[in-house]
């Protein structure tokens, strides 16, 4: 489950790096193609300004949901290793054996 939510959790940080990648190149073309003139063109600049703005709202909803649910699994993992000390060790010891093995192979 771990490996799900860290894989999760890794994809979304990708997502939001290349999303804030993309917001900034779309904000270049616009500066670059600012002294373009014609009706098109401007309507176009509008249209892009308006869905950037949008993928800038959805990207910090994105990064708080983010931020809320690694904080809630941090506080799930704190309560149980504080309701269940003794599981706790047994499954970092288990771990720690496994790869402390596994290194050892190589």
């Amino acid at each position: 489950m771990a490996d799900n939510t860290d894989f999760a959790n890794a994809s979304k940080d990708k997502l939001v790096s290349d999303m804030k990648i993309v917001i900034a190149d779309a904000e270049e073309i616009l500066r670059v193609t600012a002294s373009q003139a014609g009706e098109k063109a401007v309507e176009l600049r509008a249209r892009i300004q308006d869905r950037l703005r949008d993928a800038k709202v959805r990207l910090q909803d994105a990064e708080a949901a983010l931020v809320d649910k690694t904080k809630a699994a941090a506080r799930a993992t704190d309560d149980f290793v504080h309701e269940n000390p003794w599981q706790a060790v047994g499954v970092a010891a288990a771990l720690g054996l496994a790869l402390g093995v596994l290194i050892g192979r190589r």
